[in-house]
């Protein structure tokens, strides 16, 4: 009788472990090759910003970029040509380049 509780439980074990290893899969997939995907390609995008491209901000400001330094980059907002604001890169959401732009107005 011990011998059959004994491979019940080794078994139970087993079984265990399986679910344990589905979950860890499961959760992988689901948040973290997603969260490095999306650092991929906000690094991709980081580097290839420039001088005179479009920016949507996280705050939901467009503005187009003036002068770019390692940390920080200075933008233009509206028309006015004096309201200049210095920000940190990483407050950016959106990059649309010139070129991007003059394609979608031509369709």
């Amino acid at each position: 009788m011990s011998i059959l509780a004994q491979t019940e439980a080794a078994g139970m074990t087993g079984f265990s472990l399986i679910w344990i290893i589905i979950m860890l899969v499961a959760l992988y997939f689901m948040m973290i090759r997603p969260q490095q995907k999306e650092t991929k390609r906000k690094n991709a995008m980081m580097s290839e910003l420039a001088v005179g491209d479009t920016i949507l901000t996280t705050s939901g400001f467009y503005g187009m970029v003036i002068d770019i330094t390692e940390d920080t980059i200075i933008v233009e907002f509206g028309n006015n040509k004096n309201c200049r604001i210095p920000m940190q890169k990483s407050a950016i959401a959106l990059v649309e380049k010139p070129e991007d732009a003059v394609e979608k107005e031509n369709k």
